[in-house]
């Protein structure tokens, strides 16, 4: 057991270490990108919203179509790879990197390993459960895919991803100052009052 946990470790930092190496030129952008998400500034909310309701604005106002959409997007990307190494060390300065900032440069690039680990396995869980358990593997994708269609189709494809998308961005600051863990710690409490009721009521 132990054999296998430090060999999981060393596979997570080999990863986390390969990918500071893939990002270093995207450092100082992704601290700043991660001070913003997490809100060290009271008004870093307020703006998040306020540039993905600009952006959002843009795209409702051009109408581009998916194709024309998919393309600006990818181009935007291909322009950031491009620049972002070459203009970033200029603009933050690379020569005033401290050791603060490399830890939370590598903070971030091993929580980003996490994730990736994490959305792998869910993705292995779920063709486990269809070898295992086929006839729930195929209810459980039915009702779920029948309900985001079914929300799909009430909700206009804009609104929606300008929902999901300022819910995204907006995440990590909710869990840095621990705004979910509140709601859904009321929300149990609320359940375990209902759930008592009920037991009373049976009596």
């Amino acid at each position: 057991m132990a054999e296998g946990d430090n060999r999981s470790t060393n596979l997570l930092a080999a990863e986390t270490a390969s990918l500071e190496e893939q990002l270093q030129g995207w450092g100082e952008v992704m601290l700043m990108a991660d001070k913003v998400l997490r809100w060290e500034r009271a008004w870093f909310p307020p703006a998040i919203m306020g540039v993905v309701s600009l952006v959002f604005l843009n795209i409702y106002y051009l109408d581009p179509s998916v194709l024309s959409g998919v393309s600006c997007f990818v181009m935007f990307l291909c322009l950031a790879d491009y620049l972002v190494p070459i203009l970033a060390p200029r603009i933050f300065g690379s020569n005033k990197w401290t050791t603060e900032q490399q830890q939370r440069f590598h903070e971030i690039c091993s929580n980003l390993v996490k994730t990736r680990r994490r959305t792998v396995g869910w993705w292995k869980r779920l063709f486990t459960l269809k070898e295992e358990k086929p006839k729930m593997y195929f209810m459980t994708m039915i009702i779920s895919l029948a309900a985001v269609a079914w929300v799909g189709q009430q909700v206009h494809n804009l609104l929606l991803t300008y929902l999901i998308v300022t819910f995204l961005l907006l995440l990590p600051g909710l869990n840095q100052h621990g705004i979910i863990s509140k709601y859904i710690g009321m929300a149990k409490r609320e359940m375990n009052k209902l759930l008592k009721q009920k037991e009373k009521k049976n009596e």
